[in-house]
């Protein structure tokens, strides 16, 4: 028989989308009693800890991070370092094999979830144990990038860069995601890095089934989980300057934990937001070049923003900003957990996608579901101007447009149709008995 109660350890990529996508689907099977073993960095261990909202059911366990030449001291997660070091995080996290081992040995769990540690699934099969790579990303991320149809014999950067800006074989013909060039250089490189013990990272509804068919294995649906209301409130400053707008007025920007623009970029950003005329809220890490807020902004900015225009330098309370009545435009950089926020609340969205799958997340929201509008920007590079972002934030803020009130109702229709009771109790389920079934039939083999 399949057993009602689980027990899954958890083992996510140490980059703080992952480690809450993770906790977010955790929290949905505490919710539903079943047990998490949840294993993440010590020091990050406070900032995950508020979202566990179920923690008689969920263990946090900290797993220190092992010493790696070159990689900063107390460097956890890829959130403290330069992007080109995060391979030096894997290489880390390679270090805890002996670790994990005697973890799952320990805990006898019923699975074991992972996302980029390559080498637990063949671990956890000599011990007995089954795995699960549970992909944060959009299932029209991995069918697009990530797919066997993108193999090649002796790939070079270039030769991937050209496969990368068409569709893949068998790719869903409907479908109009693709990628710009300089998308598809960046993920070129991206690709081709090394990932940990020598490894390459690119060697691992419609979209869905092209996945399944294209790897063979089983394909199991969590769908979009879209994150529980807070036990927290908004932090009193943020709430009370946010009340002195009217309502649906506020654009609020940030790109994630991770993005890091350069100087002249960021400086685009916030002139871009300046010629909206509108109160803003911007949330972005501090370009290599300035160490403080005030280094990175325009000359004279601060003065000619000053009672409608914030920027802050760190960690915000961002899904609660979202859901604040005035707050009416979010620029995203379209990852997975920011977009399933936004859907999830009022907000127009204006799409700046940075890197990896947030090119694909981009079209499919911007494209295939049209509740939001990308930023214009130069083909060879990437690069967009103050214009290029303060025409989008006009675009989606203009109820009275076309592309407005198509934007809003369709942001209305997927924001009704992801909420709607019963709908994410229905593939939860779902995705716990698929987990229960697997388990039936290991007990009906031994």
């Amino acid at each position: 028989m399949g057993r009602d109660t689980l027990h899954i350890m958890m083992y996510p990529w140490f980059a703080i989308g992952h480690l809450t996508a993770f906790m977010r689907l955790a929290n949905k099977l505490a919710q539903r009693g079943h047990k998490i073993s949840f294993f993440l960095p010590p020091n990050t261990l406070p900032k995950v800890t508020p979202h566990n909202l179920h923690p008689h059911l969920i263990t946090l366990i900290p797993i220190a991070v092992p010493v790696v030449e070159g990689l900063p001291f107390g460097a956890e997660t890829t959130n403290d370092i330069p992007f080109p070091l995060q391979p030096l995080i894997m290489k880390a996290m390679d270090r805890t094999e002996t670790d994990i081992k005697l973890a799952i040995t320990s805990l006898k769990p019923d699975f074991v979830f992972f996302d980029f540690t390559h080498w637990l699934p063949a671990l956890a099969r000599r011990l007995g144990v089954k795995s699960v790579h549970y992909c944060s990303m959009s299932s029209a991320s991995v069918a697009y990038l990530l797919v066997p149809a993108r193999l090649e014999e002796n790939p070079t950067m270039e030769t991937t860069k050209v496969k990368l800006m068409s569709q893949p074989q068998g790719f869903p013909s409907n479908s109009s995601v693709m990628l710009k060039s300089y998308e598809a250089q960046a993920l070129s490189w991206f690709e081709h890095m090394e990932f940990g013990a020598g490894d390459k990272l690119g060697d691992g509804g419609k979209f869905c089934d092209y996945v399944k068919a294209q790897f063979g294995k089983p394909v199991l649906l969590s769908g979009p989980v879209i994150p529980d209301s807070p036990l927290s409130r908004l932090e009193d400053r943020w709430d009370d300057w946010l009340k002195r707008f009217e309502r649906g007025s506020v654009v609020y920007c940030s790109f994630g934990s991770e993005c890091v623009l350069k100087k002249e970029q960021y400086e685009e950003v916030l002139l871009g937001l300046e010629m909206t005329g509108r109160p803003f809220l911007v949330a972005l890490r501090l370009p290599e070049e300035a160490k403080t807020v005030e280094e990175a902004m325009p000359e004279g900015f601060s003065v000619r923003v000053e009672g409608r225009g914030v920027v802050h330098e760190g960690w915000m309370q961002q899904q609660l900003i979202l859901g604040h009545d005035n707050v009416g435009c979010f620029v995203t950089h379209c990852g997975s957990g920011s977009i399933s926020e936004a859907l999830a609340s009022e907000c127009r969205l204006v799409l700046v996608p940075q890197m990896g799958d947030q090119y694909v997340n981009a079209r499919v929201v911007g494209g295939e579901w049209k509740v939001g509008v990308e930023v214009e920007r130069r083909e060879e590079d990437g690069w967009f101007g103050s214009e290029n972002l303060f025409r989008a934030v006009q675009v989606v803020m203009d109820g009275k447009s076309r592309v407005g009130k198509e934007i809003r109702e369709n942001h209305k229709k997927w924001k009704e149709y992801l909420l709607r009771d019963g709908l994410e109790g229905s593939y939860i389920d779902g995705f716990i008995k698929d987990l229960q079934d697997m388990l039936e039939v290991q007990d009906q083999t031994c």
